[in-house]
């Protein structure tokens, strides 16, 4: 079955009022809801919520940082939910970001790869309801148990940009979450998770037929975003780096407003969605027919009720 995924909370809507929208989500042609953690709701309450006013949707987290929860806690909210979602939930994990991490949750963001590895390696035990007692390279766990482990164990997929974490995930993960790409990216992220793997990504869509509006919209996403280093580095591997080092150089000069309008036309139009909602439908399709498993779609607000945008960009509109 191919999948079609959304992000919830939707942008502008309060947490509180999304179930009428999620009830009628798998009539609209929705398979799944992810979630994120970034600066507004944490990754597990909208799954928990969505996880009682549905049993028709598949629930993950795009993603949970490792750095800011305790390997035991993160164990434990997965268990939780997947308690709740029995063959549900997946649980998606990730570095992060040094702005998140680190500016934000005043943690340090140290050996980001070796962290989600030895999360991941931590998490597999765990979640079988194995009692963990092990020293890893980036932190140690003693003697720890889950009380109610989940049956069956959630699948963990890990957030993957470049080749290393994406041939872990395909090691030792059940799949890779990504985003910031153009379709025509996706053969390469492809190659390095190999063909078997499910591959997720959110992708970026702003639906509307205003042209400036959305280019207005996808600039301020990509400046902040595309500045964070690890970002950067993606677009670097990608072969975009050259377009972009004019409005990253501006930025960290501390010029917003001229990094802004250095972004080229054809990056936002390669990394947000725009047009109207069939012309986004026949992006993100596209994106699927070059290696994507589970389209994520992340709503852009261009105006509008957020509820008809969503109606509007389902699968079996």
């Amino acid at each position: 079955m191919e999948r079609w995924g959304i992000t919830i909370p939707l942008p502008g809507v309060p947490l509180g009022q999304h179930k009428r929208i999620v009830e009628e989500l798998p009539d609209l042609g929705y398979t799944d809801i992810w979630s994120s953690e970034k600066a507004g709701t944490d990754a597990f309450t909208p799954l928990v919520l969505a996880s009682q006013w549905t049993d028709r949707l598949r629930l993950g987290t795009a993603v949970a940082p490792v750095h800011t929860r305790g390997p035991a806690l993160l164990a434990m909210h997965a268990a939780a939910l997947a308690g709740l979602a029995p063959e549900r939930f997946v649980l998606g994990i990730g570095a992060s970001s040094q702005v998140i991490v680190q500016n934000w949750n005043a943690a340090e963001f140290a050996k980001p790869f070796q962290r989600v590895r030895d999360t991941l390696r931590f998490l597999r035990p765990a979640l079988a309801g194995e009692k963990v007692d092990e020293a890893y390279k980036t932190f140690a766990v003693s003697n720890f148990r889950l009380e109610q482990p989940a049956d069956p164990p959630p699948p963990i997929h890990l957030a993957a940009l470049r080749p290393e974490m994406l041939r872990l995930a395909a090691e030792e993960a059940d799949g890779a979450i990504t985003n910031w790409f153009a379709s025509y990216d996706l053969p390469q992220i492809r190659k390095e998770a190999g063909p078997a793997l499910e591959l997720a990504g959110r992708i970026f869509v702003c639906p509307t037929e205003d042209e400036v509006l959305a280019r207005r919209l996808g600039r301020r996403l990509i400046a902040g975003y595309l500045t964070v280093p690890v970002y950067a580095a993606f677009h670097e591997w990608l072969g975009r780096g050259e377009l972009l080092k004019p409005m990253q150089d501006a930025w960290a000069a501390g010029d917003r407003r001229r990094a802004l309008e250095l972004i080229p036309d054809v990056v936002v139009d390669d990394l947000i969605v725009h047009g109207s909602p069939g012309f986004c439908r026949d992006r993100i399709q596209a994106c699927a027919d070059n290696g994507l498993t589970t389209p994520i779609i992340a709503l852009v607000p261009a105006g509008g009720d957020p509820l008809d945008h969503v109606r509007s960009l389902g699968s079996g509109s």
